[in-house]
């Protein structure tokens, strides 16, 4: 067939294909449905002489918490099948036997009758399940991922008395500095599970030395200095959807490169690092050691402030401050 074949037959093969296609096609009017091809007739369970009589209203195919699609402003809810032109919309759509399906429409206003508008609409049910079972799947993994960053937590926490329930308090505060700071979801998420387990590498250091009353030795601190390493040689094989493992290498780091164990400088730490390392400062000075008592709220607060930009993220730490004095209810400076 030619080009000028297809061009006598331009109304034949656009019959075909209306004929023959699996999307549903209709055109309406202000007058109501003036065309349906048996595409929509076999989506909807709906007969054309249903459709076309003057009492069918095309919302009865939309499911009632997608009607406001068909609204616009002040206007009446649309009698017939009229969309945002142009547009490509998703809705639910109910068929005569009450069944619910997912539906992809796009619309087009007909040159030689702009009263009429085209509407195509693709079954797209399949693909919506397809991707809600792929949505309960990654829920159960992210569960499953969290249950088993919670009981490493609490096997960590369990050789050392003393800072008991220290890694779910860093948690809660460096997720609530995210949270001040209006950071996404996502990342908040990741703060939240990577100060959970970020003391991991502790699991290497013996209980003798965790729970020392006195001065460590030189050997002993540098024992304890290289836990975030043992941290991140634990989890670095472990494919988590965040960079835990550097995450946790990275906590003990200082913005002017005095940190330990790589002295990082300021633009070389994570930036959920940077967080995770002013929260767990203050959650450890909050509480008692044994072999020093607890600061007090004001001592946290001047010890941070007066060295953020230097060691500690300036951002973060002045979330970190708002969120004490109103812990604390203590005044503004």
């Amino acid at each position: 067939m030619t080009a000028d074949d297809i061009k006598n037959n331009k109304q034949e093969i656009i019959s075909a294909i209306i004929d023959n296609t699996r999307d549903s096609i209709f055109v309406v009017s202000s007058r109501g449905f003036e065309f349906v091809n048996s595409a929509f007739l076999n989506l909807t369970g709906y007969t054309e002489k249903e459709v076309l009589s003057n009492s069918f209203n095309f919302l009865k195919l939309v499911h009632p918490e997608d009607r406001y699609l068909f609204v616009s402003g002040k206007a009446r809810p649309a009698k017939i099948g009229s969309l945002p032109d142009s547009s490509l919309v998703e809705f639910r759509l109910i068929t005569r036997k009450g069944e619910l399906k997912y539906v992809e429409a796009s619309t087009s206003r007909l040159k030689e009758n702009p009263d009429q508008t085209l509407t195509i609409l693709r079954d797209i049910t399949s693909r919506k399940k397809a991707e809600e079972a792929l949505n309960q799947t990654l829920d159960k993994l992210r569960k499953t991922m969290s249950a088993t960053i919670q009981a490493i937590s609490l096997t960590i926490e369990s050789r050392d008395p003393y800072t008991a329930g220290h890694q779910r308090r860093v948690s809660d505060l460096a997720r609530s500095i995210a949270t001040r700071l209006s950071l996404p979801d996502e990342q908040i998420d990741e703060i939240r599970l990577a100060a959970l387990v970020h003391d991991l590498g502790k699991i290497s250091v013996p209980a003798e030395i965790l729970n020392k009353p006195g001065r460590l030795t030189e050997h002993e601190f540098n024992l304890i200095k290289d836990h975030p390493r043992v941290g991140y040689e634990i989890l670095k094989t472990i494919e988590f959807p965040w960079p835990v493992a550097e995450i946790i290498y990275q906590h003990h780091e200082r913005l002017d490169g005095s940190g330990y164990p790589l002295g990082l400088k300021n633009g070389q730490i994570h930036p959920v690092a940077r967080i995770l390392a002013v929260a767990d400062v203050v959650e450890a000075m909050l509480s008692h050691r044994p072999y020093r008592s607890a600061f007090s709220p004001e001592e946290v607060i001047h010890e941070i402030d007066s060295k953020k930009g230097l060691l500690y993220d300036p951002k973060a730490v002045e979330a970190c401050v708002d969120l004490l004095r109103e812990k604390y209810q203590l005044p503004r400076s």
